[in-house]
This record gives structure tokens, sequence and C-alpha cells, in this order.
């Protein structure tokens, strides 16, 4: 069965619910412990990632949803371990309810980042959930990543989990993407229709000048530059550890159809289309209309998850994975995503603070 990762992007906070700048600390001791432990053991590495106040967890490869969310909750917990350690809580927040001021980590190629975009990279305390989806080849990558560009926004849709943004509500269930959308390459792109169009459009972007390398291509799914992979990014990290593995599940179905014998990509939907959409799952979240994936029509976002189940049925029941994900599915739609959660927090009363710390135990939950 094709195997699938994740890895998530984590805020550092304090008591107060501050982002805290000490991800340094975090990591020394999360690597003193690695240095007694099995190098297999689930939750896999904790990494730096571009600001002091995050860091970042990555699974191992998976096939089974059951063994991807014991990976998931394991490095969630190695995480926040490590951060006690320094003073702080790892909470699955995709931006700080919370003003802050990020901090660059003391790395050569994250400094001459933070030269070259200037405020877009001071903006950019936001945390994402990456899966990665195992391919056989750069031809399979291309083929699943035009696949996937109609049904990204859903995937976002389901992520959000960013409504709150310098002690305000942004009016967006996921901001993160607003502040991430900054970057020149991120965000849907055109379909590449084969693997040399793909590395001739990488080489074209590095060789603009305007980006690094080609680790800065930013696109909502892209084929990863470490690994056999297509790595989908579009999500914001989920507060609810289930809800990463269902995005794992329903990427890997999508990988899984594009693929099949009989799968007929049709016309794909323009770029422009596709920006509004992402758009509009970026505003409304699953509290209103999305565009339909189908038609590009406003429907109630319950319609266009089902759509999405529905064409990813086959792949789901062939994985054995169709019973999980109408499960965790049903859970996440009654309870809401991450925004919906935070949202009605700040209406019950709590403060920012303690809406924070309501949201480190269900990043542990």
């Amino acid at each position: 069965m094709r195997t699938i990762g994740v890895e998530e992007e984590f805020l550092l906070v304090d008591e107060e619910g501050a982002p805290r700048a000490v991800a340094a600390a975090v990591l020394q001791h999360a690597s003193a412990q690695d240095g007694d432990d099995d190098p297999d053991r689930p939750g896999g590495a904790l990494e730096k990632e571009f600001a002091e106040e995050q860091v970042e967890t990555s699974t191992h490869p998976c096939t089974d949803l059951g063994d991807l969310l014991e990976q998931v909750r394991a490095g969630r917990w190695q995480a926040d371990a490590s951060a006690r350690h320094a003073g702080a809580r790892v909470a699955a927040l995709a931006t700080s309810p919370r003003t802050a001021d990020p901090t660059v980590v003391l790395n050569r190629r994250a400094q001459d980042i933070a030269a070259v975009f200037a405020q877009t990279a001071r903006d950019q305390l936001t945390s994402g959930c990456h899966v990665h989806v195992e391919v056989a080849d750069d031809d399979e990558g291309v083929r699943v990543v035009d696949h996937l560009r109609r049904w990204n926004p859903v995937l976002l849709a389901l992520s959000a989990n960013s409504p709150f943004w310098h002690d305000e509500d942004s009016g967006y269930a996921s901001f993160r993407s607003q502040i991430w959308g900054r970057w020149p390459t991120a965000g849907p792109t055109a379909p590449f229709g084969d693997a040399a169009t793909y590395r001739e459009t990488v080489d074209g972007l590095v060789a603009s000048g305007t980006i690094l390398d080609a680790g800065m291509v930013y696109f909502d799914a892209r084929l990863s530059v470490r690994y056999p992979t297509v790595e989908v990014r579009v999500g914001d990290v989920c507060l609810d550890p289930a809800d990463a593995v269902l995005l794992g599940a329903l990427v890997r179905a999508l990988a899984e159809t594009a693929l099949g014998p009989d799968t007929d990509l049709g016309p794909q939907p323009r770029t422009e289309a596709l920006r509004v959409a992402t758009w509009r799952a970026a505003r409304s979240g699953l509290d209103g209309d999305l565009v339909s994936p189908l038609d590009g029509r406003p429907v109630p976002a319950g319609e266009a998850v089902a759509a999405l189940v529905r064409h990813v049925t086959p792949a789901l029941a062939a994985a054995g994975d169709l019973a999980w994900v109408h499960e965790h599915l049903a859970a996440l739609l009654a309870r809401g995503n991450g925004a919906s959660q935070q949202r009605r927090w700040r209406h019950e009363g709590l403060g920012t603070a303690d809406l924070v710390r309501r949201a480190v135990e269900r990043t542990h939950a």
C-alpha cells in the first residue's frame, strides 16, 4: 500500500499564551533525548522551523491510519515534553492569537530569506500541516499534483485553524493561508502535464533570482525536494491530531484515484478559478459556502466535502480506510475544524490566554 507521512508545525507558547522564542533550547533537549532512544520510535524527528517560536515534527512513513495517528500523537507529546524543559508548551495553532514579533532562527539560509523578503518574512509566524504521499517517480508525482488541484481548497477548509491574528478575529477561518500566500511561489499552479515541464518550471523560478533555491517552491502541492513523495502543503496545522490523519487518508486516496487506470483527469480548471476557490475556503472554512470542485459554483461546505469523499470512495475502500474516514469526518463536521472551535471558545468568554491553554489541551488530546 502507498505510504503516507505527516509533518506538523507548532507554536511554542508560555502560560499567558504568548509565543516564546525558545526553539533552540527545545531542540537541544530533544537531541539529548534522541541519543538514548530507539531511532524508529513513533513520532519521527523534531526539527527547527523558520522562527524561534516554532518547532516541526514529522512521522515515519505509514500505511495504516492507526499507526499514523499514533505517530502524530507521539510527535506532539515528544515536542511538548522538550518544550516544557524550556518553559513553554506546544500548541497546534496555525497563527498566534496574540501579537508576536517572530525571531528568525540563527541559520544562514533563514537569515538570507528574511533579508530578501522583508515584511513578508517578518510576518511568517504561521504553522502548516504537510502530507507526504509516496510516488514511484516524478511522472507519477506530477499526475498526482495535477489531480489534486481542484480538491486542495476542500482540504484547506477541513484543516482551517487560524481565525485570530494580532489579538483580533481576522474574519477568516484560515488567515495563515493569506499570510502564506504572500510568498511569490505559494498557492495553486497551472497543470504541468509531465515531469519535464514541472522541472523546467521549477528551474525557471530559481533562475529568475527571486527565490533562493528549489526549497522555496511553495506550491499547494509539489514534488518533495527530500523524499520520493508528493508533498501537499495547503493545510493549516490541525488542532485535533485525528484531523491530520484524516487529511493523510484523503490525500492518499486522491493519489490512488489519480493513478488509477480508468481515471481521466478531464478538463482542468483554470488557475484563476482555483485561486478564488482557495480564498473562499480560507474565508469560510466549513461554516459557509465553498466553491464546488466539480462546476465552480457556490455550494454548502458539506456538499463540497461530500463530493470529495464520493470521488475517492473506491480508493478508500480498497485501502480499508473507508469506515475510518467516515467516522472521523463525521466527528470533525460535528465539532468543527480548529477555527470553529477557537471561535466557539471565544464566544464562551475565554480570554486569549485561556483560549491558547485550551488549544494546548486539544493539541495533546
